[in-house]
């Protein structure tokens, strides 16, 4: 799994930070990737990545301010331009649908494929055998939801190694093992799947959040994440106005990760106030809290493996 952030500013575009999209690429475990908001301009930012929109499954609001939304319609217009034929699932809250139906109208877009639009409330919004998203609340000017996703266990390792040692062919029964079934060899030896498969594999757990002021239940749905994307609209030095405008600071985005014992925070949504050389000065803000924190930029990429969150690209 690789976490790419298309924009990372909050409100409006500046020349450092395009308005708020990330990726979420999940291309080797289901050869698809989902976006979590699209702001302004965000088909603009893939085409300077690696990103085929044809591969996007799946889209989820947090609310419904301009920076969030308004990169919609074109991508939605320019996926079928670009051999996207397979179904697109777009979750977000009440007023969504409405909003994008009447932009498609207007306009005289034609989507070619079919477009699923949930407008959700709080609880699991999203199950399949791989993945669950749940959506809480939080608390912004306007209804806006926070979205966790976790990954289901993933199957143990075959150990080639003892099957081999077994005399077990290469081919479907080996699938079979792997499934956790048992088999029988043509001798009539069985070989159980627990003798010959390591122990299930955890997947990852990561929440990404909308804009909100410091509050209960970013840490529920954080709890335990092996990431957090949290906004940090605001630095210490501003902290009234986060208070006032329903935004946080990086020391609350830091606050929320620690109460929900997460394992790594990536901060965005930053505002423009804030150039390149005052982002040092919001890392050392929060540099005494033992888990790593990162401040994105736009095509920053990350990657998790083996437990631990790496950046493997930058801006």
């Amino acid at each position: 799994m690789q976490l790419l952030f298309l924009g990372t500013g909050a409100g409006m575009p500046s020349k450092q930070r395009n308005t708020t999209a990330t990726a979420l690429k999940i291309l080797e475990e289901r050869g698809t990737f989902w976006l979590f908001d699209c702001g302004e301009a965000t088909q603009h930012q893939i085409l300077h990545t690696t990103l085929k929109p044809r591969k996007l499954e799946k889209i989820f609001i947090t609310h419904l301010h301009g920076d969030h939304i308004y990169g919609l319609p074109g991508l939605l217009g320019s996926r079928s331009f670009l051999s996207g034929e397979e179904e697109l699932t777009i979750f977000g809250p009440n007023g969504i649908r409405a909003w994008i139906e009447l932009t498609l109208t207007t306009s005289k877009t034609h989507i070619k494929y079919p477009l699923n639009i949930i407008e959700i409330e709080e609880g699991i919004i999203f199950e399949d055998d791989q993945f669950i998203v749940e959506a809480k609340l939080l608390e912004h000017v306007i209804p806006c939801f926070g979205y966790k996703v976790t990954q289901k266990p993933l199957p143990p390792e075959l150990l080639i190694g003892k099957t081999d040692a077994l005399g077990v062919p290469r081919g479907p029964l080996l699938k079979q093992l792997k499934e956790g079934k048992d088999v029988e060899l043509s001798d009539g030896r069985v070989v159980k799947s627990a003798d010959v498969t390591g122990e299930p594999k955890e997947g990852f757990q990561v929440t990404i959040l909308g804009d909100t002021k410091f509050c209960e239940n970013a840490i529920l749905l954080s709890r335990d994440s092996d990431i957090v994307i949290h906004e940090g609209t605001f630095d210490q030095s501003t902290s009234e106005l986060a208070g006032l405008y329903g935004h946080s600071t990086i020391v609350d985005a830091a606050n929320v990760c620690q109460e929900a014992n997460a394992k790594h925070l990536v901060v965005n949504h930053i505002s423009s106030r804030f150039m390149p050389s005052d982002i040092k000065e919001m890392i050392s803000q929060v540099e005494n809290y033992d888990f790593p924190i990162y401040v994105a930029s736009d095509f920053a990429e990350y990657e998790w493996a083996n437990g631990k969150l790496k950046k493997i690209s930058s801006e």
